[in-house]
């Protein structure tokens, strides 16, 4: 009974993959399930608006919804660069975000370069213009979907003003 089990569980699981219903897997993803596409490490001392209660599943950030969680990669990539003065590139950003200690870093900043259309090693970003797409490119490569809708990215960006 329980082989039959995992392996309706299995064909239930292609069904959705082959029909095209990738997202009720993906939509399961920590980042998606928590508000916080960007899977933003939580810290008690920052105060991020429209955090959840509890604030976070024991490592990462809850937001109450997932325009908070945008708005908190928007001010979290403005302050890179206009805070610390880090340059606007995507190597740079990325660098910081997602470091080689956690991360495949150049794996990550190639993904995002090729999602944005820009070329490795010229990879400036204009975060005024270009900061949903960032964003957008950022969360495709941390949940391995991109569920949202512009408007849901550009309402949360537009939260970081």
């Amino acid at each position: 009974m329980k082989n039959d089990t995992l392996y309706l569980v299995g064909l239930i699981f292609a069904g959705l993959l082959v029909a095209g219903g990738g997202y009720a897997v993906y939509a399961m993803t920590r980042g998606l399930r928590n508000n916080n596409p960007g899977n933003i490490r939580y810290n008690p001392s920052t105060l991020w608006a429209g955090l959840a209660s509890p604030p976070s599943d024991g490592a990462y950030c809850v937001f109450v919804t997932p325009e908070y969680g945008i708005r908190a990669i928007a001010l979290t990539l403005q302050n890179y660069v206009a805070v610390d003065g880090i340059p606007s590139t995507v190597t740079s950003i990325i660098s910081r975000w997602a470091p080689p200690t956690e991360n495949n870093t150049a794996s990550y900043i190639a993904d995002v370069d090729g999602q944005l259309g820009l070329i490795p090693g010229n990879d400036y970003v204009d975060l005024s213009t270009q900061l949903p797409a960032l964003i957008a490119a950022i969360i495709a490569h941390e949940n391995g979907i991109q569920p949202y809708s512009a408007t849901t990215i550009t309402s949360g960006v537009q939260m970081a003003a």
